[in-house]
């Protein structure tokens, strides 16, 4: 008898758990080749490169990505990315396997896989408008959220583990069968299209001109804009601090991959705490409140911990407070986009949204890596220029300076979260930004009118 395929919150309960087992292979692989790249290199600048290179072309491309989510199926779209990531590492398995991987290779992988990567968030996150009740969407997006922190802590574990038995090559081999699984589980789940819009038939006046809808939306809206602008800005802090993570952790105790699987787990562990939260909980009322304030404690509780810390333990703690915000915020946040922008252009607004919020991140990473070498580690090295200020806050000696990097990451983060609060257009958005199913919103009415023109 034919059965009804899953929907609903059901439906992406299921696609969740398909992106729990394919993040948990990718999640393997990259802490292998990133322990593998430390070993070949030595430098934070390449681990900083190959971060580059695998999350550049996602925010470059994201205007184009989105007028082809709204364009097509989302379902079609979120196969094909899914697709083109497992390719890419079936290409580094080659390479590995015959002995002529080089660092180089992990560049144009972690490019090929990005620029297929920019489709996933407009498409994911438009997927639950479409998918699930309007009162379930920050439940959702703490579910999605859920997944990738679950396989956090996972990951890691199951990496040091395997790689005594399988080497980086069984690792690899896991992790393509983990993405034929999600592949498997998105074929099976149904997932609607959005019903079109008057916003929708609006913004259809060609390839080009769709793809600057987006940013023509959110630039003609202070809130929204208001709200990217905050993103920026936080995301170039913390990314300034985590591009050179794992090369600190690796510096501080003489490439204990144990001991850098503990601290990334740990990070997991505090991603599930606050996705298990915001997925029970449902978020504060005021989800601007879940933004600026969860950015704030990150920052002080979570970077500049991990910044001090010189022994397991702290770094835990602090890992685990990083991550334990981040479903707050980025539920908190994908709840306010979704109520107030029309399904049928989300594609579109997400992946200028994207852009926005994220074009600061690949800046932080390439210049994290060279400060790191060049600036912070030789400042804090016994006798450096900067260990008469800071010696006593972070230590001296390898990795005090990338150390030094996260305590300033901390401080800036909480400024921007509160700092932020100075602003009306940012502190009142969801009071200034109707539903889009009860009125329309100021900045559809003027990308409207514009289009008219």
């Amino acid at each position: 008898m034919f059965r009804k395929r899953p929907e609903g919150l059901f439906g992406f309960t299921i696609v969740s758990f398909g992106q729990f087992v394919s993040l948990l292979g990718s999640g393997m692989t990259r802490f292998a080749l990133t322990y593998w790249a430390w070993e070949v290199t030595g430098e934070a600048t390449a681990l900083a490169l190959v971060a580059f290179f695998s999350f550049a072309p996602a925010v470059l491309l994201s205007p184009i990505a989105g007028v082809i989510v709204d364009r097509v199926s989302r379902k079609l779209v979120m196969i094909v990315s899914d697709l083109a990531a497992g390719l890419s590492t079936v290409a580094i398995l080659i390479l590995h396997a015959t002995g002529h991987l080089e660092i180089w290779h992990l560049y144009a992988a972690g490019f090929f896989a990005a620029s297929f990567e920019s489709f996933q968030f407009p498409a994911y996150s438009a997927a639950i408008s479409t998918m699930v009740d309007k009162r379930h969407y920050a439940r959702a997006n703490a579910m999605l959220g859920l997944a990738g922190s679950a396989s956090g802590i996972i990951a890691p574990m199951a990496a040091g583990f395997f790689f005594a038995f399988l080497g980086i090559d069984g690792i690899m081999i896991v992790d393509i069968v983990t993405f034929c699984f999600a592949i498997g589980v998105l074929l099976f789940v149904f997932i609607p299209d959005p019903v079109e819009t008057a916003a929708g038939r609006a913004s259809k006046r060609g390839f080009w001109s769709e793809s600057l809808f987006g940013l023509r939306y959110i630039v003609g809206n202070r809130s929204l804009l208001g709200l990217q602008s905050v993103f920026f800005t936080i995301n170039f802090v913390a990314t300034f601090g985590f591009t050179v993570f794992a090369a600190m952790i690796l510096a501080r105790t003489g490439s204990d991959k144990i001991v850098l699987g503990s601290v990334q787990a740990a990070f997991g562990i505090g991603g599930v705490v606050g996705g298990l939260l915001m997925s029970t909980w449902g978020g504060p009322k005021r989800r601007v409140h879940g933004v600026l304030l969860g950015m704030a404690s990150a920052g002080l509780l979570g970077y500049a911990v991990i910044g001090l810390g010189q022994s397991l333990l702290v770094w835990s703690i602090g890992a685990f407070f990083a991550m334990f915000f981040i479903p707050i915020i980025n539920g908190s946040n994908q709840a306010i986009w979704q109520a107030k922008v029309p399904p049928d252009i989300q594609g579109k607004v997400f992946a200028a949204r994207r852009m926005i919020a994220q074009i600061s991140t690949p800046i932080a990473m390439l210049i994290a890596g060279p400060l790191a070498d060049h600036v912070f580690e030789p400042g804090m090295v016994p006798g450096g220029a900067l260990t008469g200020i800071f010696g006593r806050v972070t230590g001296t000696g390898p990795g005090a300076g990338m150390g030094l990097m996260f305590v300033f990451a901390g401080i800036l983060a909480a400024c921007t979260g509160l700092g932020a609060y100075l602003f009306p257009s940012v502190r009142n958005a969801e009071d200034l930004l109707p539903d889009f199913d009860e009125a329309t919103p100021p900045a559809e009415e003027a990308a409207r009118k514009r289009e008219n023109e």
